[in-house]
This record gives structure tokens, sequence and C-alpha cells, in this order.
């Protein structure tokens, strides 16, 4: 039996994740789990599952907990408690789905405690891959990915010369807006903009789709994960979300994973690798869906997919400065304080004003991290 821990138990993937468990409570069982804010929900996973220990974001949610759950369930809370998740003895598999920068340190602890790593925190690579891909190859932990275009390349990519790798094609749904054109794009609201039309996504990320930011990290991410320059590395706006990602070889041979918009399929097959098992979900009907789309991204439309390019290619704090950034102008833009344009504008901006550190150490990418965030804060306000 697999034991897990989760980092992210009440987020979109976490909650995702144990759906796989309970499909399979033969073949895994549930260590530790670490939430942010979401008590109730928390609380009922730790019922059902009963791990060893949970984490919450504060204190004060930590004792809205107590008496909750069972009393042989360990409390604890704040980056500490992620920490001891995220490295609990018991547990050999941690599916890192923590939002944002923050899932970096428990997941780089995991890593030197020897766990094999789903990885569904594409922040983690963006804002330090050279540190993340010097760890796994130390320790000789696998690194797993769990969001659906990795995944589809991972699988595609299974028995081949990765030498003989051509190109590697992430697709894209283009979010919620892709019918709009950016002048009808200057007054979207965030109701509407949390409204993905094929998935059920966090609301941080269904932003990033909006904007295509989510797609410009997952560049930066295949980089890492494949080791692939980004010459090599392209994206394809493929409206129905049927074919995950592709992958061109040398002899123009090109070989796609193809499924329902359903990520219990790729958290499956992470946390089964290298074997399959069923999975209750919608199959593929090709006939029934009829046509497939594709159509060539337009980097105007969309400039942050060039503001992931443009920082990935520059490397060092760069793709931090990106990623703080483009987290601060999201949070602002929810909580209504900026248009949706100015999202795009504010990381832009802040961008302009970096000078990137080539190779930075862990303490460089906090600085950069956090000179980013406080200069996002103030862009844009009156």
């Amino acid at each position: 039996m697999k034991k897990l821990a989760i980092l992210g138990s009440t987020g979109s993937i976490g909650t995702q994740t144990l759906d796989v468990v309970r499909q399979h409570p033969d073949e895994f069982a549930v260590t530790a789990l670490a939430a942010g804010r979401n008590v109730d929900l928390l609380a009922k996973q730790a019922c059902e599952f009963v791990p060893k220990l949970v984490s919450v974001q504060t204190k004060e949610l930590a004792e809205q907990l107590r008496g909750r759950i069972p009393h042989s369930i360990r409390i604890l809370w704040g980056d500490e408690g992620a920490l001891e998740v995220a490295t609990h003895a018991d547990a050999s598999f941690l599916v890192a789905a923590m939002v944002g920068s923050a899932g970096l340190a428990p997941t780089l602890a995991a890593i030197e405690a020897g766990k094999t790593i789903g990885l569904a925190n594409k922040e983690t690579l963006v804002t330090a891959g050279h540190l993340v891909t010097e760890l796994v190859q130390k320790h000789g932990v696998s690194l797993l990915p769990i969001d659906s275009e990795h995944s589809a390349i991972f699988q595609c990519l299974q028995g081949e010369n990765r030498e003989r790798v051509r190109r590697l094609i992430l697709t894209a749904s283009g979010g919620s807006f892709r019918d709009k054109t950016r002048d009808e794009l200057a007054g979207v609201t965030v109701e509407a903009a949390l409204s993905h039309p094929n998935w059920s996504m966090g609301a941080k990320i269904t932003i990033d789709s909006a904007t295509m930011m989510n797609k410009g990290l997952e560049i930066i991410e295949a980089h890492w994960l494949f080791g692939m320059p980004y010459d090599k590395i392209e994206t394809v706006l493929h409206k129905e979300s049927i074919i995950h990602s592709m992958v061109e070889f040398t002899d123009r041979a090109v070989m796609a994973q193809l499924g329902t918009p359903d990520m219990r399929i790729p958290i499956q097959y992470a946390l089964t690798y290298p074997d399959r098992l069923p999975l209750e979900s919608e199959p593929l009907d090709l006939i029934k869906m009829g046509t497939l789309h594709f159509a060539a991204p337009d980097f105007d439309r969309y400039p942050c997919l060039g503001f992931a390019y443009e920082a990935g290619r520059k490397g060092g704090t760069m793709p931090t400065v990106l990623n703080a950034a483009n987290e601060v102008a999201v949070s602002r833009f929810l909580a209504g304080e900026i248009p949706f344009l100015a999202i795009e504008d504010i990381i832009a901006s802040v961008m302009a004003k970096h000078q990137a550190l080539a190779a930075p150490s862990l303490d460089e990418i906090v600085a950069a991290d956090a000179w980013a965030r406080r200069t996002a804060e103030q862009e844009q306000r009156a």
C-alpha cells in the first residue's frame, strides 16, 4: 500500500486525489494532509481518511479543528506544519498541490527526505527549477508530473529516446475569454473570469488560464521537467481540451495523449506509475466529439505567454519575479482592486524593473520573490 502526504488537500487537485484514493482503498492510504483555510472540508477529510497529521494555515484555524477530528490526529499549522506534512516519515509519496510559491520550501524538504513527488504545483519549478532538478538528481527521487499537459508529454515519452525529440507541443484551452477580443476584455468581471469552459479548477489557476499565464508557467515547467530548450517548446490553442499535449520526434512522428478533461486521470497515473489501474471516469467518445479545433496562439492577444518565454530565457531570478508579480496581480483582480487587463500591465512593469541574478541561491530566490510582491502591490495605486 502506497502511503500519501498531500499539500493542498482541500484544493481542486487535493480533493480529486482523495477521490482516486476512494476508488482504490487497497492501493493507497493517507498519512498527512495540509490545507489552507478551509477547516470545514479538512475536518471532513480527516474524519474520513484518519491521517496521522493535518496542518492548516494559522494557529487560530488549528484551534477550530480540535474536537472536530479524531484525537489520534496531530494538528499543526503554518510553514512548520506544511514542512512536517511534506516530510512525514510514514509517507513515501507527496502530492505537491499547494497553490503558488508557498509550495516550494516543503517540496524541497520532501525531495531531501527521499519522497517521490507528484508535482501539481508548477510554481515550484518556475521559481527554483535549477535547485529542484539538482536536488532530485542528488537524492535520486522521482519527480512525476500531475498537470495534464506535462503528464501527457511524460506518457508520450515512455520508452523513447529524448535526444530524438524535435519539439514539445503544449495544448491550451484559451481560458474563459478565448472568444473575446482585447477591446472586450476591458470591463470583464471576476465572476466571468472564473467560469472556465472545460475544467473545474481553483480561482487562481482559472484566472491564469484566462490570461494564458498558466500556459506560460507550464512552458517554464516543461523546460525543467524534460530538459528541453525553449525553442523546442510550443503552444497550440485547442478549445476542446481532448488532446492534452503532444511530442514531435525527429522523424516527424507526433505522439499525443488524449482523454476527457478529468484531472483524476493524470493524478492517478502519477500515483500508480509505471502501472495503470481502472478509473471510474467518462470515456472519450471521438465520434460524439466529431471535430477537434486547433489554432496558433496570438502573442498580442495573450502577452503573458511572451512574458513567460522572456523570463524563462533570461533565467535566474526572472521567472521567480514573473510568478510573484502574477500571484499578486491575480489576487488584486480577484479582490476587485484592479481590472483584468491590469494583471499583465503589472507583470510587465515589475519584470522591467528587475535585474535578474543568475543561478540564485534559495535565499536569493526568496528575496527576489518578496521584492516582486512588494513592487506589484504598489503598481497602479493612486
